[in-house]
């Protein structure tokens, strides 16, 4: 049963994890899990539904069980989109969604009240919602309205910012949710280089311990 009707979720896989030496970057394990199933499981319970935003061969993603999205543009324009690219599929698969929620696949430490309390700041079915920790923004973790698949459509075919945030702040007026340190650290502490890695399977350990 998911916190919040209407709202489907969407995991940004579509990056290059170039410091990571390439490859599916939320492949990884970080214990008995990889990066991605940590963030599917957390995810999950939190929306109606879940898919994955990625390029290439859907099928190395087939074990994970989940529709596979690629960007609609035939040029890179990083997560803005992969957020458009769940947008439209919201939109054609889950006629019932309203909005959508983006989470990263190398950030496996996010809020298990994410969505919940995205969702209360975003109000009105037209506000675009952001996570914020320790005054750091962190656009890809976003409540999307689906009616604005078009705009956002628009935006980048115009040659509008490329930038998340641009987008969701200056275009869209986000609404900004702040999110507390935990006593282990940032809860949207992400996976970027082999240490960091290191650093969230430590991490990982002593949550559990």
């Amino acid at each position: 049963m998911s916190m919040s009707k209407g709202i489907v979720g969407i995991i940004l896989a579509g990056g290059e994890a170039s410091r990571m030496g390439g490859g599916d970057k939320g492949m990884l394990a970080l214990e008995e899990a990889s990066l991605m199933e940590t963030v599917i499981a957390r995810l999950s319970p939190q929306v109606d539904r879940l898919a994955l935003n990625a390029n290439g061969d859907p099928e190395r993603f087939a074990t994970l069980g989940l529709d596979v999205v690629s960007d609609p543009l035939p040029e890179r324009v990083g997560p803005l989109g992969g957020i458009l690219a769940g947008l439209q599929w919201a939109r054609k698969n889950e006629p019932g969604a309203t909005h959508v929620v983006t989470a990263a696949a190398d950030t496996p430490f996010f809020p298990d009240d994410l969505v919940e309390r995205l969702a209360e700041a975003g109000g009105s079915a037209k506000t675009v919602a952001l996570a914020r920790s320790g005054e750091r923004l962190h656009p890809v973790f976003g409540l999307w309205p689906v009616c604005i698949a078009d705009d956002l459509a628009r935006h980048i075919a115009e040659g509008g910012s490329r930038r998340v945030a641009a987008y969701a702040c200056d275009v869209q007026k986000a609404a900004i949710v702040d999110f507390p340190q935990s006593a282990e650290g940032d809860p949207f502490f992400n996976v970027n280089t082999p240490d960091d890695l290191e650093q969230a399977r430590d991490r990982s350990r002593r949550e559990k311990s």
